[in-house]
């Protein structure tokens, strides 16, 4: 098992420019390159201050040009809001430019907001998203292809660009029964998130998984499990509180936008308590957020619960300051992930148990 960092790229305080924005994701994916991180992931979402990414595989092929070993991932690419012939060329550029650090993540999108201005149909998301992930199958591996399906239909066509990965790792992120089932068919893995509850919300989601897989006939070992987590290491309660309240507002923001009842003031979405929100304090107990020791003992039990192949942590939330996440990064390299060894001992053979 490995780790990660992830960046979802919102913008809570509406006067940060962009070009911060990006800028201070650039460098922390070139601090996690140098710290041993192996997988840095990028967002993709449109139209509000939830996320300013449109195209992770933008910055796929930005960061690797700045980095030497990372892994740079999509999480994820929302498969519907593209045209599928012009999505598989750009994923096959990507992995070459990068030369074969590429992760795609894909996803199936959940937000009507972004559909709405798109003209797609959330409610054909996932047929389009199956028929989708056909076409990708057929275009990154074979010269010639053709498709014709319910939603989808092309022509005998060639793409050129070719991948340096062959297979090229493919994830299906998502939080449902008809994902996982989707990547236990296509031969993908699975990329899921525990929001922000604790490890009784992630040993459900396993069950999830497992059942999935097991409905479709395909081994455990195929899922190669990745974990999207909130993290914060500090000594200060205070400063963990502030990041949970952060943590809360990001997922506030998802929420209404999930429900299509997002509200606006100007151009910011404005956070509203989700049904069934736990109180703050539970939020900052359930997440990876304390002093190392904390975070250590925290972290060896959702690893237990979820016996994942790739954590990755979600350092810069709401507005968390940079300089924070990037302590967060140091600290979870050199001192959380020694004591987590500790406990369980070499963490690859987690995931294969």
């Amino acid at each position: 098992m490995d780790f990660g960092i992830f960046n979802l790229m919102g913008s809570r305080e509406a006067d940060k420019p962009t070009a911060q924005v990006f800028g201070e994701v650039a460098e922390q994916t070139r601090l996690a390159d140098a710290l041993g991180y192996t997988i840095a992931w990028f967002a993709e979402h449109h139209f509000s201050n939830y996320c300013l990414c449109a195209s992770p595989l933008m910055m796929v092929a930005h960061c690797a040009s700045i980095t030497k070993k990372i892994r740079l991932g999509t999480a994820v690419v929302v498969l519907p809001l593209y045209n599928p012939a012009r999505l598989a060329a750009e994923i096959a550029t990507a992995d070459a430019l990068s030369n074969g650090r590429l992760m795609l993540g894909i996803g199936a999108g959940y937000q009507p907001y972004e559909f709405e201005r798109f003209g797609t149909d959330i409610a054909q998301n996932l047929e389009m998203t199956d028929e989708f992930c056909d076409i990708l199958d057929l275009a990154l591996s074979r010269d010639f292809f053709s498709y014709n399906g319910k939603h989808y239909q092309m022509p005998k066509t060639h793409i050129p660009a070719r991948p340096v990965q062959n297979p090229l790792p493919i994830y299906v992120a998502g939080h449902t029964q008809a994902m996982f089932r989707a990547a236990a068919r296509h031969g993908y893995r699975v990329l899921t998130s525990g929001r922000v509850g604790g490890v009784k919300l992630l040993a459900e989601q396993y069950a999830d998984i497992v059942a999935a897989f097991t409905a479709e006939n395909t081994h455990m070992s195929r899922a190669h499990i990745t974990v999207n987590r909130f993290a914060h290491i500090t000594d200060s309660r205070e400063d963990g509180m502030r990041f949970a309240e952060n943590a809360r507002y990001q997922s506030r923001l998802a929420s209404s936008l999930r429900r299509r009842q997002e509200v606006m003031q100007g151009t910011v979405l404005v956070d509203v308590p989700f049904p069934d929100e736990p109180p703050l304090e539970t939020i900052c107990n359930d997440l990876l957020i304390g002093d190392v020791e904390t975070v250590a003992e925290k972290l060896v039990a959702e690893i237990r619960a979820t016996k994942p192949v790739h954590v990755c942590f979600s350092f810069k939330v709401g507005n968390t300051p940079h300089t924070a996440a990037m302590r967060s990064m140091e600290l979870m390299i050199g001192e959380v992930k020694p004591r987590v060894e500790k406990a369980l001992g070499p963490l690859g053979r987690v995931a294969a148990e």
